[in-house]
């Protein structure tokens, strides 16, 4: 044969013959480098493009497993239309799921669709009958695959009860002799449909490049009402800390008002050198206690408690308590330390100096933090100083704590915190870890795809009907909700914005219904419920006498408290499951900017709140709200009862449009059950992205 022709030409790779094309796939995280998030009993709804030249029928499959198991599951997929099919799984237990998009032509299904047109069509069909008698030769056990339930390996298949199925209908299809009506009839029937399904030829299927994962928290991540507490606070001396047993005295008043989560600043002995003043003064007085995220004295450091609290068998037995009552202690998690701290003269190798040898504290300009030092995450010893901060973690989970906000985790490399994250959850994956990153957008998102199960947000500054609604319809429509969850804290002890400085207790009660009613996950800081107010000067956001620097005990027995109605409001939360997640939310027009007018829809579309906030603290508003009528399954034109679970009222609205008077005098908005005998399915899967 002449040099050139095919004989000669190299060999070409096997993967060309694969035509169907698989892409697309959602919900994906940067080419499956992270993982997405659920709670325990979600579902994943999964959805690609699959598709191929020419006109075959094309057929696709869902694959999933939990982490390490060697097998696959599958779903098959839905057609969607326009080349887009869907399926779901659910994740029934804590840890981590892989999950990938398997898409082939389907020639038994393709040759069906051909037979029944031209059968229909009167033509003769001996000849596809024929074929199909070949294609189902081809399935026979020595050719063909393993059940699709598990990992095709390329093995010859075991025996399989539908052999034997299969070589009956091939044998019927080529037998001149049986009547051709009955030959097309057994070809096309739905059993050996179903048959063939199982058993398709799936030797040239394409699947997706990335295995991607997902990561199924406790449902705790997903839904909980937080209260933040000093524990030195919590006696009736100013002049002294109160102990975790003084402490533990109000426990119930932090129950009483439906919390689920409590949680407290660092714990841990607080450093001499240079420590704070009130007002962040820079000389403190002999008594003055200092911040509790100058971390580390002589009485020990990260895995210590200040003394002024008691012991670590004081804080065990308070964590004990907490539980009876039904609240989860979260701790502050700081890595920083004071001058006194021990690792400072342990290890000073994981501290960055200046070129005259002594230490740089902590600045973010122009706040300047001289009793804390940070570490210096880049020190030549960094294999040392990130095992031992791990070891922290796992030190207070050895006490019981399984909840963690991290004070500035935006000041430490993202690196440290996938490497220390992952770790942790694959030894202990109930533990649910807080990002406060009050930081720009880009870096917030990438903390959270680092593995935090939470993030702080930008609520507090989003006091504006257009910019709340312009925000939340971007964590919760677009892609950004599969990796990072709100958790809508009103105030800290380092944030007293503006709105609620000026305000007054009508704008703590808006404040607090937005936080409640648009996050499933919510915090308040404690002196919330007594509308605390009042900054240290004009322009700032920090408060007049911060706890952060003095012991401030409270009178919470006041007649203009929140508490009550902060009781009704997580009352209500727990009861609608609509308000324990974020996916099922939608904003609604309104003919006043004033207000604000949004729904909740549960999972399984049984429950739907609808919430109406006058975002005026100052004056009366009023003005008509839009139903959406439409996607409730109604007429423009129909009567909705709809019940105020605040304040016990019931109202009958009929049609689109809907008349509110919200007097912050009296009330600030409504929380309403929506009353409908059903309610159709919810496209929360359809995002906008971004």
């Amino acid at each position: 044969m002449a040099a050139g022709t095919a004989s000669s030409a190299p060999a070409l790779d096997p993967q060309l013959r694969r035509r169907v094309v698989v892409e697309g796939v959602h919900p994906e995280i940067d080419c499956g480098r992270f993982p997405i998030k659920r709670v325990v009993g979600e579902e994943v709804v999964v959805s690609a493009d699959v598709h191929a030249d020419g006109h075959e029928v094309i057929a696709a499959a869902l694959l999933h497993r939990k982490r390490g198991e060697s097998g696959w599951r599958e779903v098959p997929m839905a057609a969607l239309g326009n080349d887009r099919w869907q399926a779901r799984f659910a994740v029934g237990e804590l840890g981590e799921y892989e999950y990938t998009v398997e898409g082939w032509i389907d020639r038994f299904e393709t040759w069906r669709h051909e037979l029944s047109k031209k059968f229909g069509a009167g033509q003769d069909v001996s000849s596809e009958l024929l074929e199909g008698a070949a294609l189902l030769q081809r399935l026979r056990p020595e050719r063909g695959a393993q059940s699709p339930s598990a990992e095709r390996s390329g093995r010859d298949a075991p025996p399989h009860p539908d052999d034997d199925i299969l070589e009956r209908a091939a044998a019927e299809m080529a037998d001149s002799g049986v009547a051709m009506e009955t030959r097309v009839a057994g070809a096309l029937s739905e059993s050996l449909r179903r048959t063939l399904a199982r058993r398709a030829d799936r030797r040239l299927a394409t699947r997706y490049g990335h295995v991607l994962r997902v990561v199924a928290e406790t449902v705790r991540a997903r839904f909980g009402a937080w209260y933040e507490m000093f524990p030195r606070s919590a006696g009736t001396d100013p002049s002294r800390s109160a102990t975790f047993d003084e402490a533990a005295g109000r426990l119930p008043y932090v129950a009483s008002m439906g919390f689920d989560v409590l949680y407290l600043p660092p714990i841990h002995p607080i450093g001499r050198s240079f420590r704070k003043g009130p007002n962040n003064a820079l000389e403190a007085g002999p008594h003055d206690p200092g911040s509790p995220w100058a971390i580390g004295s002589a009485e020990g450091g990260h895995d210590a408690v200040e003394p002024g609290l008691g012991t670590l068998e004081d804080f065990d037995r308070f964590v004990e308590a907490a539980r009876r009552h039904e609240l989860e202690i979260a701790l502050d998690l700081a890595y920083q330390a004071s001058p006194d701290h021990p690792y400072v003269a342990a290890h000073p190798e994981w501290f960055r100096r200046r070129p005259d040898g002594s230490i740089k504290y902590a600045e973010n300009p122009p706040k300047k933090y001289q009793d804390i030092y940070p570490i210096n995450f880049e020190s030549e010893a960094w294999e040392s100083l990130w095992h031992e901060l791990k070891r922290v973690v796992e030190f207070w989970i050895g006490h019981g704590v399984k909840i963690f906000r991290v004070d500035n985790p935006h000041t430490k490399p993202y690196p440290f915190w996938t490497w220390a994250l992952g770790e942790i959850k694959r030894q202990h994956p109930d533990t649910i870890f807080l990002s406060e990153a009050f930081t720009r957008p880009k870096v917030m998102r990438y903390l959270a795809k680092c593995g935090f199960s939470q993030s702080y947000t930008y609520f507090t500054w989003r006091n504006e009907k257009e910019e709340i609604t312009e925000y939340f319809t971007e964590l919760t429509r677009s892609d950004v909700r599969e990796y990072l969850r709100p958790n809508l804290f009103a105030n800290t002890p380092d944030i007293l914005h503006e709105y609620l400085q000026e305000g007054g207790r009508p704008a703590f009660q808006i404040r607090l219904i937005l936080a409640a009613t648009l996050g499933a996950n919510y915090g308040i800081y404690s002196g919330f419920e007594l509308a605390e107010n009042v900054a240290v000067r004009p322009g700032s956001e920090e408060y007049l006498d911060s706890e952060k620097y003095q012991i401030r005990p409270r009178n919470f027995d006041q007649p203009q408290s929140l508490a009550e109605l902060i009781r009704r409001v997580n009352g209500i939360r727990r009861d609608h499951p609509a308000l324990q997640r974020d996916r099922g939310l939608r904003f609604h027009q309104t003919d006043n900017r004033q207000l604000i007018c949004y729904s909740k829809r549960s999972a399984d579309g049984s429950d739907l709140m609808l919430m109406i906030v006058n975002l005026d603290p100052h004056h009366m508003q009023h003005g008509f709200v839009r139903l959406p009528l439409t996607d409730w399954g109604l007429g423009p034109d129909a009567a909705v009862e709809v019940h105020d679970l605040l304040w016990n009222e019931r109202y009958f609205w009929r049609g689109e449009w809907n008349y509110v008077r919200l007097d912050p005098e009296a009330r600030v908005g409504h929380v309403l059950h929506v009353q409908l005998a059903s309610l159709p399915p919810q496209d929360d899967e359809a995002v906008a992205l971004t």
